[in-house]
Formats: structure tokens, sequence, C-alpha cells
């Protein structure tokens, strides 16, 4: 999960709900006698050219990741002219390119490509592009755009920045506010703008200090394990953000053992078991963050409309664009009803 850089980044203001309903209707410049700007109904699927589309991506051992393979499958299938050719989720370098060498060779339309590591598979990028095969980049960004037509993906400094925003609007009326971050992977970039965009919308709050900060894992495990370590060594704070709902379960049960439910937790990603939790609103957990899974149902979309030379439904242009950077909503109990049908598990 990583964030495009901003000199190409263009943000598309689509939460969950919205990025695949943008995109659903990857239509435009039908073949008239006179050329037309794309004002085609965003909704409209109607079946075009046959395409068929190799999706590629890592091993789904992340609930996020589960989410990646599952909505791009769904969205496949809700277009009769899709034929989508899936591989075997690899976070093995090597056999991740080995897969999308063997997509190439059969010489499918569109090549929709979430890598393990994007500067490593990079190459492979740039070959299928050389061959005349469009590749869409999910997420984790090639080195150079010349890997890719276009890239979609999420918005991990504005995660942490609007995770702190929420936490700050909660806490602005309390003097000496002092709040702990749960991390993901420290040796991940995409922690790193996370923690930069809470640190950066912090700024905003001189009564709101972060008195400390611990990196899990991504996973139940160090979530449980790194919270312990938090609450132990913290007595007293007013808010928690936590990097990732999965790891969150994990925190939840060190809270819960600890007896402790005395602050506000914030989230990031979107599970399912997070939004329950939040609906719910009988624990700490009041809002989590999007990181959505369905952008690759929206890479799904992009790849159609590539494949049939369509632009993309309530958006002028012919072409559709380089880049899409999804936003990153906040979701609490005002709104959680109307992104209860996104959550993973």
């Amino acid at each position: 999960m990583t964030q495009l850089p901003t000199r190409r980044g263009l943000l598309f203001g689509a939460a969950a709900v919205s990025a695949g309903a943008v995109l659903a209707g990857c239509t435009s410049n039908e073949s008239d006698d006179e050329p037309a700007a794309n004002d085609q109904p965003a909704a409209d699927d109607k079946p075009g050219k046959a395409v068929t589309i190799g999706f590629a991506g890592p091993q789904a051992d992340h609930g996020w990741l589960n989410a990646i393979n599952d909505n791009a499958k769904s969205r496949a299938k809700k277009y009769s002219d899709v034929t989508l050719e899936i591989t075997e989720g690899s976070n093995d370098t090597a056999a991740q390119i080995g897969q999308i060498e063997t997509l190439i060779n059969k010489k499918v339309d569109v090549l929709v490509v979430l890598p393990a590591d994007g500067k490593a598979l990079t190459q492979v990028g740039l070959q299928a592009m050389r061959a005349g095969i469009p590749v869409v980049n999910l997420d984790r960004i090639f080195n150079t755009p010349q890997a890719y037509r276009c890239w979609i993906g999420g918005d991990n400094y504005g995660m942490g920045l609007n995770a702190g925003h929420y936490i700050g609007e909660k806490l602005k009326g309390k003097s000496d506010a002092r709040v702990i971050e749960l991390a993901g992977l420290d040796n991940l970039e995409l922690t790193q703008q996370r923690t930069k965009g809470f640190d950066d919308a912090l700024k905003n709050y001189p009564n709101i200090k972060k008195v400390a900060r611990q990196a899990a894992e991504f996973t139940v495990e160090s979530g449980q394990a790194k919270m312990a370590q938090l609450l132990q060594a913290q007595s007293k704070f007013d808010a928690l953000w936590n990097h990732d709902d999965d790891q969150g379960v994990g925190a939840l049960r060190a809270i819960e053992q600890a007896g402790r439910d005395d602050f506000l937790m914030v989230g990031g990603a979107g599970a399912l078991s997070a939004f329950q939790a939040i609906k719910k609103d009988d624990g700490v957990l009041k809002a989590t963050v999007l990181y959505p899974p369905t952008m690759a149902a929206s890479a799904i979309d992009l790849a159609r409309a590539l494949g049939q030379g369509k632009g993309v439904g309530g958006l002028a242009e012919f072409e559709i664009p380089a880049s899409l950077t999804l936003y990153s909503a906040v979701v609490d109990k005002t709104n959680i009803d109307q992104y209860m049908s996104t959550g993973f598990k």
C-alpha cells in the first residue's frame, strides 16, 4: 500500500462507496460521426468489445489483500464483456514476475497489477507496456510511469492527516491532551507516510501532544502484543490512532484485557469488524479511516475502459486519467450505515 508521489497525484475525491460508482460507466467517445465530450451517464455499463483482463496480485495473507482479490473478481463478473485471468497470489517477486510474463504471453488485452514490490516489478511492467498491453498499476507503484498507463491507489499520507484531524477535533477542548500511535511496519514507506500525515495534522492542535508510538506488523498477534506494551507504559492518554484494522483486532483484545476504556480509538483501512464495533458503540473504537480495497473494482473498470478504448463516465476527457488517488474518508457512527457494505473480513 503505497502513496503515489505528489507530482503525479490526482486527488480523486471518491470514498469507498463512490469510487466504483464513478468508474462503473467507463464509457465515452463512442464512434459517432463527430467527436463529443465524455458525457455518458456514469452507470452506463452496456456490453461492448470483449476484453480479457489479466490480474496479478500478492498473496492474500491479510484481510485487506483478500478484499482486493474479492473486489476484482466480483467486479469482473458484473461485465458480460470481461474475461478475468487471475493468477495465484505470491509474495515471491520472481514468482509474480513469472505469472505476469505468462499473462503477457497469453496476449491479454490489459493487465491489472498490484505488485508485491513495486520497485522489483517495474521491469515486467515495462515489458507489458512495450508489448502493447496497457497496465493498470494498483496501489504499490512502479518506479517509473513508463511501466503503467494508469495508477490507482490509496492515500497513506491522507489517512494519517484525516485521523489526526478527527482526533484533534474531538480533543480540541481538552488542555494537555495526550495521544499515542500504533503504527504498522516501520520499514515500509506507507507507514512513514501515515505517521507524517498524523503528525502534520496534530500541529494544528497545540493542546495535543503525542507521547508514544509503537510499530506493529499489520497482524492481530503483533497488534495485541504491541498494544499491551503501550498500555503498560502509558497509564493515561486520551486517544489512540491504530494504522490498520487487522492489527486493531489484537489491539482491542489487549485493551479489553487491561480493562481500559478511558480514551478513544481511531482505526485504519475499513474492516467489517471495525465497522461493527463502531456501530455498536460500546467500546473505545469510535472511527476508522478508509484505505478502500474497492480500488481493485475500480481498477477493473479502468482496465475495461482501456481495452475498449473509452474514457471514464462523468469526465469530459476521451482518455482515462494517468492517476487516481482515492480519498481516505473517516467513518464513525454518523455515517457508518453508508459504508457498512464495503467492510472487508
